[in-house]
C-alpha cells in the first residue's frame, strides 16, 4: 500500500467535523472565554478550538468585537427578566433586572468592559431592552423619556459592573481598600473639614444598598426630567 493510499485512508477514518454554524461558534467562544478570559478569545483561537480555519469564521462574524458583542448576548439570556405580567411595585422589577444584567457582568469583567464600546443586537439584548421599557411604561413614564432612560441605565449598570468586576479582579484589592480608609480617617480637620465629618458615612452601607441607592437617583431624576425634544436630524452634504 502506497503512503498516498494511507494518507486517504486516514482522512477518511477521522470523525467528520460538524459543520459550523453560529450558535456552534457562539458556544465554542463561551467555553473559550469561561477557561482563557476574553482576551483570549480571538478569531484565531477560536479557529483553533473548532478545528478550522480563521477565515471560515469571518462568514459569520466581522471581526472579533462582533464576536464579542454576541458572547455578551448568549449570556444575557441568563439575566432575570422577572414576570411577564406586571406584579408588584415597578420600581424594584426594573432595579430587579438590572441588578441582575449586573451580576452577569460582574463575573466576567472583561466583557463588562468590552460591552461599554460595543453592544450586543441579539434576541437577548432585545428581550432586555423590550423588559425594561415595558416596566418604565408601568411607571408612567412616556415613550421619549423611557428611550432616554434606558440608555442611562444600562450605561451606569455597566459601567458599575466593569467598574466592581475589575477591583474584584486585581491582588491588592483589599489592601487598597484598607489604604483608602485610613487615609481618609487622618486627613487634618482644618483643611478638609467636610472630608471629616463625612468620613464614616462614606464607607456605610452595602454594595446592594448603595447599588439601589443608584439606581433609585436615576430613576427619580428620569422621573422629574422633561420629555427630550431631541434637534431634527440634518440631511448629509
Amino acid at each position: 500500500m502506497t503512503a498516498g493510499t494511507e494518507a486517504a485512508r486516514s482522512r477518511r477514518e477521522r470523525p467528520a467535523k460538524p459543520a459550523l454554524s453560529r450558535a456552534g461558534i457562539v458556544a465554542a467562544s463561551v467555553a473559550v472565554m469561561r477557561s482563557e478570559g476574553l482576551e483570549r478569545l480571538t478569531m484565531r483561537r477560536l479557529a483553533q478550538e473548532l478545528d478550522t480555519g480563521a477565515a471560515s469564521l469571518y462568514v459569520y462574524f466581522r471581526n472579533t468585537a462582533e464576536l464579542h458583542a454576541a458572547v455578551l448576548d448568549e449570556l444575557l439570556g441568563t439575566v432575570n427578566l422577572g414576570p411577564a405580567t406586571d406584579s408588584g411595585p415597578w420600581r424594584e422589577r426594573l432595579v430587579d433586572i438590572l441588578t441582575s444584567y449586573i451580576q452577569v457582568l460582574f463575573e466576567h469583567p472583561s466583557l463588562a468592559r468590552s460591552a461599554l464600546v460595543a453592544r450586543p443586537s441579539g434576541e437577548n439584548y432585545l428581550a432586555l431592552l423590550e423588559r425594561l421599557l415595558a416596566v418604565l411604561e408601568s411607571g408612567g413614564i412616556d415613550r421619549g423619556r423611557a428611550a432616554w432612560a434606558v440608555d442611562l441605565l444600562l450605561q451606569f449598570a455597566t459601567a458599575s459592573a466593569a467598574e466592581h468586576g475589575t477591583r474584584h479582579e486585581a491582588p491588592d484589592t483589599q489592601e487598597d481598600w484598607a489604604s483608602s480608609i485610613q487615609a481618609l480617617q487622618s486627613v487634618s480637620p482644618s483643611r478638609y473639614p467636610h472630608l471629616v465629618a463625612t468620613t464614616d458615612d462614606l464607607f456605610t452601607g452595602t454594595p446592594t444598598e448603595r447599588l439601589t441607592w443608584m439606581f433609585e437617583v436615576l430613576l427619580n431624576g428620569i422621573l422629574t426630567a422633561p420629555t427630550p425634544t431631541p434637534q431634527p436630524a440634518h440631511p448629509g452634504p
